[in-house]
């Protein structure tokens, strides 16, 4: 139960002589080819840098999840929440509490790995019990809360088992019922069910839900998985090459990404793009593409009245489940058609790019392959991508 301040926190893993040289060669074929610019390489005269002016305020009781590709910096930040990795520079608040130099063991923190890390020679019970045996709790005490954590996680049945005799759903509820018996002020969780198969992987995104309901405390989780960040979180952090890209709520990320990476990132399946031109007619916002023109939705004009944005060529961005198929519209060739029951996932060619639209089958079986269709869609749902750097033209 406790908030937790990170303030401009960086990560810089040092490297020797051959990495130097290796980066001074790097940067040189970067100023010969401008190309290499597109790649961030992080790498500094400090070393190799995994996060960068990391800053995020999370309340108590928060439930926040760090979320990005692999490489993207999030398991280091929350190993360095954890005291598992230095700070290179930066401030990390625990409860007020400046813990930089603070050790692990005295966080009042309690961490749940990827790999389960059970003792697979002690039964579920003393390995929930462990660590607050070594702290000489009472037998009551360690009892209670081991039987209690067991029941929350309805795991009680398998209190006198070993590890090799349970599932990897048991396992992982183990681990963190392990957790949760300290009690702790914050509880960090490291990608706990990508071990998992599709099917456990629900039932235990429903168990965390439950779990965070029945015990108070602050949850940090990290996940590449963008379907976990947005039913878990009640904020989600974006990240990419150790830079936040943007944090919010799950809905706020879906509906307002702040830039492409953003956009394409969250949301299954990915946002379509398409070349466009974003024009002013009569004082209003369009977007057009391949002759189909749309008009921006209110918001969006007053956003880009507010911001000064002007006429220019655009990324625009439009979600599979937004567009239809009607009589005008961007023109495309049906490619692929995936039958999802309730719709269909069709995969379109559309200028030589692939483009998928989500179509309700509504009962009926239709064959769209090798179909001309009209891809449309309206105001509300377009968003405009700047073609220089990436970012929504709206924020």
């Amino acid at each position: 139960m406790a908030e937790v301040i990170l303030k401009n926190i960086k990560k810089v893993y040092p490297i020797g002589d051959t990495q130097k040289k290796q980066r001074r060669f790097l940067k040189k074929a970067k100023e010969e080819n401008p190309q290499t610019n597109k790649v961030n390489l992080q790498i500094t005269d400090e070393g190799v840098v995994a996060v960068q002016e990391f800053s995020l305020d999370i309340k108590d009781k928060e439930f926040i999840v760090l979320v990005g590709p692999s490489g993207c910096g999030k398991s280091t930040t929350l190993r360095m929440v954890a005291g598992l990795e230095e700070i290179t520079s930066g401030e990390l608040y625990i409860d007020g509490v400046l813990v930089n130099s603070v050790e692990p063991k005295d966080r009042d923190i309690a961490m749940v790995f990827q790999s389960y890390a059970l003792y697979p020679h002690m039964s579920v019970y003393d390995n929930m019990a462990y660590s607050l045996k070594i702290k000489h709790t009472s037998k009551e005490e360690i009892d209670r809360k081991v039987r209690e954590a067991a029941e929350i996680l309805d795991i009680t049945q398998y209190l006198d088992r070993k590890p090799k005799a349970l599932s990897g759903g048991q396992r992982q509820r183990v681990a963190i019922g392990r957790a949760i018996v300290r009690d702790p002020k914050v509880l960090l969780m490291d990608e706990p069910l990508s071990n998992l198969d599709a099917k456990l992987r629900n039932q235990m995104r429903a168990e965390i839900i439950k779990l965070r309901k029945r015990i108070n405390t602050t949850f940090i989780y990290v996940t590449h998985d963008q379907t976990e960040a947005m039913t878990l979180g009640d904020r989600i952090v974006v990240m990419k090459d150790g830079f936040i890209q943007q944090i919010g709520t799950p809905q706020e990320v879906y509906d307002h990404p702040r830039n492409l990476f953003v956009s394409g990132f969250i949301g299954t399946p990915q946002m379509n793009y398409f070349d466009a031109r974003l024009g002013i007619e009569n004082g209003s916002y369009y977007v057009e593409s391949d002759g189909y023109r749309v008009v921006l939705d209110e918001e969006k004009q007053e956003r880009l009245k507010a911001k000064g944005v002007g006429e220019q060529d655009v990324i625009l961005g439009v979600r599979p489940d937004h567009i239809q198929l009607g009589e005008q519209g961007i023109k495309g060739k049906v490619e692929v058609s995936e039958l999802m029951g309730p719709s269909c996932h069709l995969h379109l060619n559309v200028s030589d790019k692939d483009v998928i639209a989500i179509v309700p089958t509504e009962g009926r079986s239709t064959n769209y392959i090798d179909k001309e269709v009209n891809l449309s869609f309206n105001g509300s749902v377009c968003h405009i991508f700047s073609k220089e750097d990436q970012k929504n033209l709206e924020y």
